[in-house]
């Protein structure tokens, strides 16, 4: 269950009362810099959980370009929240989750209806962190009882079955953000305890990750959404909510810089994005949120209102790819 025997179950910060974990997603190129082959118009957000002890099965969809309220798409295969997702732009893939599974779905992201079976996570975790370069999908990270999880798992997208070992994070955690470029991808942020780490690296190798730079803040349950250029990070606790966005150059390596602030602060919430804008939908902080949030991922700001997320969740697995 969520709220406090959860916390108890998956031990996220002992000090605080809600969940651990966090909610991760695949982010789509920018029109200004090089397109990466995962890049889609249509934005969708898989499970979650409502912040009263369920988890939801339920997958919404938004049009990227636009604003507005989301869509029902379907369902996944089991309800769960703190998945892990990547896309190849076509398909959309979830792993992992709580209550603690090693279940794969995917979704061909241009068609509505229910999650098919994609194949097994291994280690089994949740708490994870996804992200692709269009062919590869890698989860990092995690909660894996009676600890948090350095394994970095991947698959090809394009052909179900299941994970196999990528390599190792530089310490081990839950609650962390995914983002990627066209070459290489980035974990960052993260528990326990509360981390400011970022890492990289290159996703169409194999191999352990390594450091990139820090955070502007340390923080647990944050997200991330990212073009070809510029991974930006949002929202997150410390454990009180926070607002914070902070970025970094993808190619290079360093510390974030500040970007500006979501539209409230709150934690746990669903990222994805197309070759411009960044979405940030639903989220944590005394209860769950239906908000939906905008930034431009290339010019740094504050989050715009964007619409509202139904049903209302938080650490739903957030993705994006092609509306045809």
């Amino acid at each position: 269950m969520f709220g406090n025997s959860w916390v108890k179950k998956e031990k996220p910060l002992p000090t605080i009362i809600g969940l651990g974990g966090g909610a991760t997603n695949l982010a789509a190129a920018s029109a200004a810099v090089a397109t990466g082959p995962w890049a889609g118009d249509r934005g969708l957000f898989g499970g979650g959980g409502d912040g009263t002890g369920s988890v939801d099965n339920e997958i919404s969809y938004v049009s990227i370009p636009s604003t507005g309220n989301s869509s029902d798409f379907g369902d996944l295969t089991q309800a769960r929240s703190g998945m892990g997702a990547c896309s190849s732009g076509t398909r959309g893939v979830w792993a992992g989750g709580y209550p603690n599974t090693d279940v794969m779905d995917y979704v061909t992201i241009s068609s509505t209806g229910n999650a098919t079976d994609f194949g097994n996570l291994s280690p089994t975790r949740n708490e994870l962190a996804g992200l692709s370069n269009g062919t590869r999908g890698v989860f990092g990270g995690g909660w894996l009882a009676p600890g948090d999880s350095n394994s970095m798992s991947y698959i090809t997208i394009g052909s179900a079955g299941n994970s196999s070992d990528f390599g190792d994070l530089t310490q081990a955690r839950h609650g962390l953000a995914a983002s990627s470029g066209e070459t290489r991808g980035i974990f960052a942020g993260g528990n326990e305890p509360i981390r400011d780490t970022i890492d990289y690296i290159t996703i169409a190798s194999t191999g352990n990750a390594t450091d990139f730079g820090d955070l502007t803040q340390a923080r647990l349950d944050v997200t991330g959404v990212s073009d070809t250029t510029r991974a930006v990070f949002c929202g997150g606790r410390t454990p009180s909510c926070q607002d914070v966005m902070d970025y970094v150059t993808v190619a290079s390596t360093g510390n974030a810089t500040d970007f500006g602030n979501l539209t409230a602060a709150r934690y746990g919430v669903g990222g994805c994005a197309n070759n411009n804008r960044g979405l940030l939908g639903g989220g944590y902080c005394g209860s769950a949120k239906a908000d939906i949030d905008y930034i431009t991922i290339l010019t740094a700001g504050n989050a715009v209102d964007f619409g509202d997320l139904s049903p209302t969740r938080y650490k739903s697995g957030g993705l994006s790819g092609s509306a045809s």
